[in-house]
């Protein structure tokens, strides 16, 4: 028997598991640990969303691939309601197992290889690069087009607003970016997921007629509802925008059966034609946020970008680690910068996702 080289080898180490010993520091306070290293929703799903999830609850069969109608079509509603995209076919809509799991898979489902080069932004959600290392294809962290220079990208990311920075590209940035994929042939896919989350600056989608010229050949817009709906457990997520893109994708998917069960799909379609709820998590994001920065800057740190999202990306100086273990003495535990790349070194990403008593008790300590 051949022997088996395990696909875990390609990866590098799970990131949080590099901070345990933080972890367990920062436990071992007093008043219990203030856990800001993860995005991880902890508010109430919305009563709403549960009813229509429990209603479904009684369906036997497998769910569609492609999503119900009344998913797709309430994508495409919200989209337009919400974000003022316009343009989209409901038939180029489809949910996802979560996002993560989209783009961790998106370069084995769009067939690049390791003759393709995927660009990832040069601080980024490591699943873009672990999506890559699946395929062995080659990754370069590019923010500019200057510096992919003259290759031929197979595959763009961007993301905005930005985790782990809260960065926002504006209109003109983006179409640039559009237009180069365009001219070198590569498929755009733009992460969305804080899209509706923003604080001190407009982001918009990539969808967007101002970034798309009304046409959204190449691009992939993906989207999910852990943020703003509190369902990252319901693994609800879609991506949508090129038509044969969408349609490619799907295919594979039916082949590999990787569908959204029907009874969260009932909860999405839900979550999607319901703007309250969302507007209430966004409020108890922005109190929580008002909060934890007046604080993070009273300590003597910098807090940089973070015009959106759910994270403060904050720097005192110092190397990220060193910055980590300040924070866990105080049983608060944020996550290095260099999670994100190399570049992220000196800055520590706190996430705004606790309860409102734990956002004080981190304030508190803090001050």
């Amino acid at each position: 028997m051949a022997r088996r080289r395990p696909v875990s080898s390609l990866l590098p180490d799970f990131p949080w598991d590099t901070i345990a010993s933080a972890k367990a520091l920062a436990e071992s306070h007093k008043g219990g640990i203030v856990n800001l290293s993860v995005g991880t929703p902890v508010d109430p799903v919305d009563p709403l969303i549960r009813d229509a999830l429990a209603a479904a609850s009684q369906v036997p069969g497998y769910p569609a691939t492609h999503g119900t109608p009344e998913l797709r079509q309430a994508v495409v509603d919200s989209l337009t309601r919400r974000f003022g995209i316009a343009g989209i076919d409901p038939s180029a809509v489809l949910p996802v197992i979560g996002t993560k799991e989209l783009i961790a898979w998106l370069p084995r489902l769009l067939g690049l290889g390791a003759d393709d080069l995927v660009v990832i932004p040069e601080l980024a959600y490591p699943t873009y690069e672990v999506g890559a290392l699946l395929t062995g294809s080659q990754v370069l962290r590019a923010d500019g087009l200057t510096r992919v220079g003259p290759a031929d990208p197979s595959l763009i990311y961007v993301n905005s607003p930005s985790n782990p920075t809260g960065r926002v590209l504006g209109v003109d940035h983006l179409r640039k970016v559009v237009e180069f994929a365009r001219e070198r042939g590569a498929v755009v896919a733009s992460d969305e997921c804080y899209l509706g989350l923003t604080w001190d600056a407009d982001a918009v989608s990539i969808l967007d007629e101002r970034v798309s010229g009304g046409d959204h050949t190449g691009l992939l817009a993906v989207h999910s509802l852990s943020k703003t709906s509190n369902l990252a457990s319901y693994r609800a997520g879609f991506v949508t925008g090129d038509p044969a893109l969408v349609a490619d994708l799907l295919e594979v998917r039916k082949h590999a059966g990787m569908m959204v069960p029907f009874p969260v799909q009932s909860a999405m379609a839900a979550a999607l034609n319901s703007d309250e709820h969302e507007a209430q998590q966004r409020e108890r994001y922005r109190v929580r946020r008002d909060t934890l920065a007046a604080a993070v800057r009273g300590a003597g740190f910098t807090i940089d970008h973070s015009e959106a999202g759910l994270y403060l990306w904050a720097t005192n100086g110092k190397g990220s680690r060193d910055t980590v273990d300040w924070f866990a003495q105080r049983g608060i535990l944020v996550a290095p910068g260099d999670f994100y790349g190399p570049d992220g070194g000196k800055h520590v990403r706190i996430a705004l996702t606790a309860t409102d008593e734990r956002i004080a008790a981190a304030a508190d300590r803090l001050r």
